[in-house]
């Protein structure tokens, strides 16, 4: 997918806010109706979208034994070309596996910078008392490290140079997520989870500020949710934050 397929521009957000104030707003005794318009909203700001594996019971509806992300990870390897930002495909999808998380493809129009919710929570408060542009932001249950917040930005990983690229792979993957407890930039050959998604033992992943928000450079970010992962670090007594990012970024 093209970056003109599906970036968020600033001329676009009134579209979007426009989009989501004509859908029939759900009430909360239609949570299909609700998760339906949440994921159709994220493809509509052009975030492409792939069916995710869901909770069965305390375990991940895999059939993967002791999958290492139950319930965070794509259904198919071809999560990448699969992604789309297509209205009538994530109708069926949604339809078709009512229980199905869903994951968005990160490097192509978006990067997301995953920081734990702790650290998250206070680097917001800073950057929004700072007047500084902050995106859509989302909230991962979890214990311990797995409790993350989700920044999401645009993506610095379309140059026009193809050898260019670093794929998130080279220094972080979701599935060794552990490794990694303070600041991850999700880019190339990543994905995240979006609202709404269902976690074992009853946790879940849901939106702190919407999709209708700008999507910013990562950059204005960074130093704020870098200082804050330090902070966390050190409030919890472990190793300095790790940052896993791709390193040929500016």
């Amino acid at each position: 997918m093209g970056s003109e397929s599906g970036r968020v521009k600033r001329g676009e957000q009134s579209r979007i806010s426009q989009w989501l104030r004509r859908r029939q707003k759900p009430t909360a005794e239609d949570p299909v109706a609700e998760r339906e318009a949440l994921l159709l909203g994220v493809a509509a700001a052009g975030l492409p979208l792939a069916p995710a594996a869901h909770p069965a019971g305390y375990r991940c509806s895999c059939d993967r034994i002791g999958c290492p992300t139950p319930a965070r990870h794509p259904v198919s390897f071809a999560w990448q070309t699969q992604s789309t930002t297509d209205r009538a495909q994530v109708e069926r999808w949604a339809r078709n596996e009512p229980q199905a998380n869903f994951i968005t493809a990160t490097g192509m129009v978006h990067d997301v910078l995953d920081v734990p919710l702790e650290a998250g929570t206070d680097a917001l408060a800073r950057l929004l008392e700072a007047g500084i542009e902050v995106g859509p932001v989302a909230e991962s249950g979890g214990t311990g490290d797995q409790a993350r917040m989700l920044f999401f930005t645009a993506t610095r990983g379309t140059p026009e140079d193809e050898d260019e690229w670093w794929p998130c792979a080279l220094d972080c993957h979701p599935e060794t997520m552990d490794e990694h407890p303070g600041l991850r930039w999700h880019c190339r050959g990543s994905y995240v989870l979006v609202p709404p998604a269902a976690l074992p033992g009853d946790q879940a992943v849901s939106w702190i500020r919407g999709i209708e928000h700008t999507l910013p450079d990562p950059l204005t970010l960074l130093e704020t949710l870098t200082d804050a992962c330090a902070a966390y670090a050190d409030t919890t007594d472990r190793a300095p934050a790790t940052v896993a990012w791709p390193l040929g970024r500016g």
